[in-house]
């Protein structure tokens, strides 16, 4: 039976871990809207999973929240317009990825009316619904992990009786340092969220909520509390649910999923394994306040905030940006005039990506977009020297790795010796390389060995097949011969039986 009380005791923090220079310069910055650009750029694919299916062609008008890409496989989720406008172009563009590559995109040109389809599916009393209703509604609202790791959020909410889930966290710790956009939804929005947390209880049937917070953000804390006690006096809200928010001490990579579990109830989730199989599910802040906008609102996602900051940014500001957005002209409306000298960051410094240029639209995994001065990176990712196998690095892994003798294996070449150490419960925090003294970037390793690995698994799988086809079609051949051979028999059987049999007055 889960402990519901050990929630109002302190309980051990995951192990590992870094205190980082959190550099929160935009926390006191409300959320502002970011200008309509003259042209918004869709990748057909934003999330993890099968790419979208085209629904629109060159010239064909379209609205605000208008579905333009349908999904493909149960993995996946819908692309909508992020205003009214023409689709004046379908065709590769890049996309946020370090490799700089592109991808189908539909570019809309908007006509400034900014024109919204009509939500026909707002369900106020969601209470009453099924949450089979629901779940389809998050699907269809093309709702992902806001965070940054791009799912289908509506897979996560499934009522699993093999599975149930006892509490419910909401991951308010935003613990990558520059990055304030959950910070302000938590100030600006949070009866918002509140609800939405609600909704997230009834989908999957719990009864317990937490919203995770660091205590470096008491004004979000006190924020979250208010309206959480707002929301339960209400008396058509008595249901029998507790939600409570959970201070934590700052530490870094305590937004990972699996070491904010470990945190909050003491519960660590085996290797291999997902939250859902110790009854537990974590979502993401901006996700929730999206999912009580698709459900009470009826508004797929066709916007989001993110932080745009950096050292090396002239105005750093929390905006809610239309999915679609051009890079450039969000740097640009922040006083990014100068590029000289300027590296782009997607996402936070420890685990986002450095973009080759900003050129790329906002996406629904952008959490945020750094201008950092060249200089500043570089000085934290000095020349790589030879390992003098101190253990910092293993000291600082949130899961109990050996990273130096895991990139030993990479560099090696030795796949199968790092994927026997666990590679693939790599995180990618980042931890290790930033208390490495020799400047090793054991993440690049770790990314390499296992993109390589994952090159091995598909053309092990590859040769299986086609070992299976071969074997297969032997075996076909086989039966076939000796099908034909049967059947000859019959027949030289069949016409012994017509034949008369040969006489002796027969013979001369």
């Amino acid at each position: 039976m889960f402990d519901w009380l050990q929630f109002f005791r302190p309980t051990p923090p995951f192990s590992g871990g870094v205190l980082l220079d959190m550099h929160k310069i935009t926390d006191a910055s409300p959320i502002a809207d970011c200008p309509l650009p003259e042209v918004l750029i869709h990748p057909l694919k934003q999330h993890i999973g099968a790419s979208c299916e085209l629904l629109v062609s060159v010239g064909d008008h379209v609205f605000r929240g208008q579905k333009i890409g349908k999904s493909k496989g149960y993995v996946s989720a819908p692309v909508h317009a992020g205003t009214s406008g023409k689709v004046v172009r379908i065709e590769d563009h890049i996309v946020p990825h370090p490799s700089g590559l592109g991808m189908p995109c539909i570019f809309i040109e908007a006509d400034g009316l900014d024109q919204s389809i009509e939500a026909k599916n707002s369900i106020t009393d969601w209470i009453n619904h099924a949450p089979s209703l629901l779940r389809e509604q998050v699907r269809l609202a093309g709702i992902t992990g806001l965070g940054g790791a791009g799912f289908p959020t509506y897979i996560k909410l499934l009522k699993d009786q093999r599975h149930p889930i006892h509490t419910v966290v909401l991951n308010g710790i935003e613990c990558e340092p520059w990055l304030t956009h959950d910070h302000r939804l938590m100030i600006e929005h949070s009866d918002a969220i509140v609800e939405g947390l609600a909704i997230l209880l009834h989908l999957v049937g719990s009864p317990r909520g937490v919203i995770a917070i660091e205590d470096n953000k008491p004004i979000a804390i006190l924020a979250m509390q208010q309206a959480i006690d707002a929301y339960t006096s209400n008396a058509k809200n008595q249901a029998a649910i507790i939600m409570v928010v959970q201070s934590l001490p700052t530490r870094y990579p305590q937004g990972s999923e699996k070491q904010l579990i470990q945190a909050i109830t003491g519960q660590e989730v085996p290797a291999g394994k997902l939250p859902m199989h110790t009854g537990v599910l974590c979502q993401n802040i901006a996700s929730t306040e999206a999912i009580y906008r698709a459900i009470v609102q009826g508004k797929p996602l066709t916007e989001r905030v993110i932080t745009v900051s950096g050292d090396a940014l002239p105005i750093p500001a929390n905006l809610r940006v239309r999915l679609g957005t051009p890079m450039r002209f969000v740097f640009s409306h922040c006083g990014l005039r100068q590029w000289d000298g300027i590296q782009i960051v997607h996402g936070g410094p420890m685990m986002g990506e450095r973009l080759k240029n900003a050129e790329a639209p906002v996406v629904k995994s952008t959490t945020g977009l750094l201008a950092m001065a060249r200089n500043t990176l570089m000085a934290e990712h000095q020349g790589e020297e030879p390992c003098i196998r101190c253990g910092h690095c293993s000291e600082v892994c949130p899961i109990h790795l050996v990273p130096n003798m895991l990139a030993d294996f990479t560099r090696q070449e030795q796949f199968d010796k790092a994927e026997s150490y666990q590679l693939f419960d790599c995180i990618e925090c980042g931890c290790c390389s930033h208390v490495c003294p020799s400047h090793i970037p054991l993440v690049h390793y770790f990314r390499y060995g296992k993109g390589q690995l994952a090159q091995i698994r598909k053309e092990k799988s590859f040769a299986e097949a086609s070992r299976q086809r071969s074997e297969q079609r032997n075996s076909r051949i086989v039966q076939e011969k000796a099908a034909k051979a049967a059947r000859r028999s019959r027949v030289r059987q069949q016409a012994k039986k017509i034949l008369p049999p040969e006489t002796k007055d027969d013979q001369p």
